[in-house]
């Protein structure tokens, strides 16, 4: 029971630390990875049966030449993922963040998920580095469809077609094989950049070039505080990490700063 006590209060205090390190940053950006949203019922990509490249091989089904090539393939992957993806809704983690927003605590939020949670959870300044199901656009013309509407584009043989001119349809993320957008990217830089405090969230931070964002922090004299679960490449870098459900810490959090 000692023990258990001691661990709480460990907890407890490096809670207080962080609350204390976002009270003194002028500038606090977060940065979020597939950890974020698993509260939400989206699994993330590398857990061993769980995740979702555990059974499939994402060059096989979510690389740009495969949508070029093959794209009833490539839709036979998307398509349900769209469909499980619409019903979900934001945790506390998303709502804390949107809320570390209104309260003028967080200067914007940088994710690596394409999942619009952010969004839907009230967060204004989100830079989506790997772009977002919330729309599809044609390879042609350019039209560009909700998420509601793509489901009426596809075809006889499971392709979405564009209405408007005929052409292909692809989901605005960003795709094995292609850059990630320049404008995000570039965005996400200079909030990573300038922030005094960076707070990654729900990420490994091993895949690149997101996981250099932290490292631009750190070059510039600001600080990192990473709340996810095993290890970074970060982690001896970092002014403190936690390691618990990443909703409840954040809430935790929200407690510590009201």
């Amino acid at each position: 029971m000692e023990r258990q006590v001691d661990i709480a209060a460990g907890a407890a205090t490096d809670i207080e630390r962080l609350a204390e390190l976002i009270r003194q940053s002028r500038s606090t950006v977060a940065l979020t990875g597939a950890g974020v949203s698993v509260p939400s019922g989206i699994p993330d990509f590398r857990t061993p049966e769980t995740g979702l490249w555990a059974n499939v091989d994402p060059m096989e089904v979510a690389h740009i030449d495969v949508f070029e090539r093959d794209p009833a393939r490539f839709w036979s992957y998307y398509r349900p993922r769209f469909h499980s993806l619409g019903d979900k809704r934001p945790n506390a983690a998303h709502e804390v963040l949107a809320e570390m927003e209104r309260r003028g605590l967080l200067e914007g939020v940088i994710t690596q998920n394409i999942d619009r949670l952010h969004r839907a959870a009230g967060s204004e300044d989100v830079v989506e580095v790997h772009g977002s199901i919330a729309t599809s656009s044609c390879r042609g013309c350019s039209a560009s469809y909700g998420m509601e509407e793509v489901d009426e584009l596809f075809d006889g043989e499971g392709i979405a077609i564009c209405a408007a001119c005929g052409e292909h349809v692809k989901p605005d993320v960003v795709l094995f094989g292609e850059m990630l957008p320049e404008a995000a990217m570039a965005r996400a830089q200079r909030l990573a950049g300038g922030a005094d405090l960076l707070l990654c969230i729900g990420s490994s931070l091993a895949v690149y070039p997101v996981a250099g964002l932290p490292g631009l922090t750190l070059e510039r004299g600001g600080g990192l505080a990473i709340v996810t679960k095993g290890p970074t490449p970060y982690d001896a870098d970092a002014s403190l990490k936690l390691e618990g459900e990443v909703d409840a810490e954040l809430s935790a959090l929200l407690a510590a700063l009201s």
